[in-house]
């Protein structure tokens, strides 16, 4: 058998905190038990945010940490065409069309909500006929390209992953996949050939991964990710959930929010061994 392979992919939008800390030792103890390989991967598909001192942190901070990983490091902004061919592939399929709805429309007709608690796609655009479609994108109307998850879902049947959890050491369980409750996904943008959803499923494949941890707020974006490595022909991963580290407000610590920076903590006289102990580990 290959040997096993995983994967860290922080975005370099900022730098990482204690959140990161624990994604990082989770992943490098998942390895050193399988005897696995592990690859760093740079997940900078928003070229506005993502910055290049911040790619230079995360690879010094990891050191620090004592974290090393094999090469290549993959660079998800030098793959938009790749990103871009696994798309056309839904496209020529008919799975994916144009939506030219707004944030603020797709508000104040959403009936429900997506398990990240944002309005839930209507499907508005995908009743639209293909003469209306081809005017307003000849047009240059503000455009999103979606996933017609329904259709997929006829084509793909029942779909199942299987994951080990709580702990590292417990047998892989069978679950399903409900993409459905996701409704018609965004996969590309007008000046983004590709979406996290997209490209996480496309890279996974091209660095064999075939363990995936990763924390329990990315559990159900698992539904979608299955989905897609069905209609395109990719090897799904055994995947693993690992807790997270909360705030002072109950919430995930996260960059947005301002968590304290590893950066900040070292400044400070933390030791790799005190943040270790911080997380748990």
């Amino acid at each position: 058998m290959s040997r096993p392979i995983l994967r860290f992919a922080p975005s370099p939008n900022g730098y990482l905190h204690l959140g990161h800390a624990l994604s990082a030792l989770v992943t490098w103890k998942a390895t050193a038990m399988l005897d696995g390989t592990v690859y760093l991967r740079i997940e900078d598909i928003d070229i506005q945010r993502c910055k290049p001192e911040f790619t230079q942190a995360i690879v010094e901070d990891l050191e620090w940490l004592g974290l090393s990983w094999a090469e290549p490091v993959l660079l998800q902004s030098e793959r938009f065409d790749i990103y871009a061919e696994a798309a056309n592939r839904l496209r020529q399929a008919d799975l994916l069309y144009p939506c030219f709805c707004s944030r603020a429309e797709i508000a104040a007709a959403a009936q429900g909500s997506d398990p990240d608690g944002a309005p839930l796609y209507p499907g508005t655009c995908r009743h639209l006929s293909n003469a209306e479609r081809i005017e307003r994108l000849e047009r240059g109307d503000p455009v999103q390209f979606r996933l017609d998850t329904g259709k997929a879902r006829d084509r793909t049947g029942m779909l199942t992953y299987s994951v080990i959890g709580p702990t590292l050491n417990d047998r892989p369980q069978i679950r399903y996949a409900r993409p459905e409750r996701w409704g018609d996904v965004v996969l590309q943008r007008k000046d983004t050939p590709t979406s996290y959803h997209l490209s996480v499923v496309v890279d996974d494949a091209a660095q064999g991964v075939t363990h995936l941890t990763r924390g329990r707020d990315l559990e159900a974006a698992t539904d979608i990710h299955v989905l897609l490595q069905m209609l395109l022909g990719l090897p799904t991963p055994i995947y693993h959930f690992h807790r997270l580290l909360l705030g002072d407000d109950g919430g995930k610590l996260a960059k947005s929010k301002g968590s304290q920076s590893l950066r900040d903590l070292r400044a400070q006289g933390w030791t790799p061994d005190d943040v270790r102990r911080a997380v748990g580990f």
